[in-house]
């Protein structure tokens, strides 16, 4: 399938069929935080462009506005994103437990790049490298189905300790 090609009715499919996709150890970097303390209920206000365009950059969080969820802290922009990820952060926290989306397609965890990111069927995906999101958006129902039937054996893995290439954090806003 051309990437460019992608129709949304074949990604929320191969969603329909995914399960619960984190409960491992969250990726957290250097900054301390989950998603490089970045907002990760704002994603879902954000516009999305095309596949095979870049997507907007993340909002960075503040330190003072925060959630504990699945080991990680999460920093939010605002009090009502934070209550909103409380609310229900199965809904708002980034699959594979911040880990690259192609990455857990290949069957490895390395970590999620938070301004490589895209919303499929409401489930925040991250990957590591602008490389990487070209060859996952050239099937991302096919990836998303690898990786959901990867994850049950690299979930147990330890978190990546690596640092995201090509990235330097702004977040969180102190």
């Amino acid at each position: 399938m051309n990437r460019f090609t992608l129709t949304i009715a074949a990604a929320a499919t191969a969603l329909a069929m995914a399960g619960q996709a984190f409960a491992g150890e969250q990726y957290v970097d250097g900054t301390g935080y989950a998603a490089s303390g970045h907002d990760v209920v704002a994603y879902f206000s954000l516009p999305q462009n095309p596949v095979g365009q870049s997507q907007p950059a993340a909002i960075p969080g503040k330190a003072d506005i925060t959630a504990e969820y699945n080991g990680a802290t999460f920093a939010f922009s605002t009090e009502a994103n934070r209550d909103a990820f409380l609310a229900d952060p199965v809904k708002y926290a980034p699959q594979y437990d911040g880990h690259c989306a192609y990455g857990v397609s290949k069957g490895g965890k390395v970590p999620g790049n938070p301004n490589l990111w895209r919303i499929v069927d409401g489930k925040l995906f991250l990957n590591i490298t602008k490389n990487v999101v070209g060859f996952w958006e050239e099937d991302i129902p096919g990836n998303i189905d690898l990786a959901e039937n990867n994850w049950a054996s690299i979930e147990p893995a330890p978190g990546s300790d690596s640092v995201i290439p090509q990235y330097t954090s702004s977040a969180p806003i102190k």
